[in-house]
């Protein structure tokens, strides 16, 4: 297994990923995710994997797309309230279902958070939807802390 970017020909396999994540958060939040749900078609993966400020690492197993980050370099300048900063945000990490457990997650966090650095960035953030204990579990596990909490009043 090895960390690298992503290519077109990985494509098949993040959509695959891809729809296992949309029934976690569909599961997690049917009132605002679609069922069978895809967040990026084979053509929009396309045009991400030729940004470079929205970087993809995958888990190459032989082939097999066993994980992947999709990742987004933000920067903030010039505001009178915030500071100066470079950030990696993970939009998205995602194991194959049938490969959860084997450190797969782990080595495409660190490997993230070792290009973050390389690139000089101040943090990597993310977010957590309320309900997906085991991405809040293994988050905390890797360091992160809340850093704030999105609230809502259902209506």
């Amino acid at each position: 297994m090895r960390i690298r970017f992503a290519n077109s020909q990985d494509i098949p396999g993040m959509i695959s990923l891809l729809y296992q994540v949309g029934d976690v958060h569909h599961q997690i939040r049917p009132d605002i995710f679609r069922e069978n749900a895809l967040k990026y078609t084979p053509e929009q993966l396309e045009v991400l994997l030729q940004d470079e400020t929205k970087p993809i690492f995958i888990c190459d197993d032989g082939g097999f797309v066993a994980g992947y980050c999709f990742c987004q370099i933000r920067s903030y300048e010039g505001s009178t309230v915030l500071t100066d900063r470079k950030e990696l945000y993970i939009d998205d990490l995602c194991v194959d279902e049938n490969r959860r457990g084997q450190g797969i997650a782990t080595k495409l966090y660190e490997r993230t958070c070792e290009f973050a650095r390389e690139i000089g960035c101040q943090a990597v953030t993310l977010n957590v939807w309320c309900g997906n204990d085991n991405a809040m579990h293994f988050y905390e596990k890797m360091g992160m802390k809340p850093q704030k909490i999105g609230m809502e009043a259902i209506l």
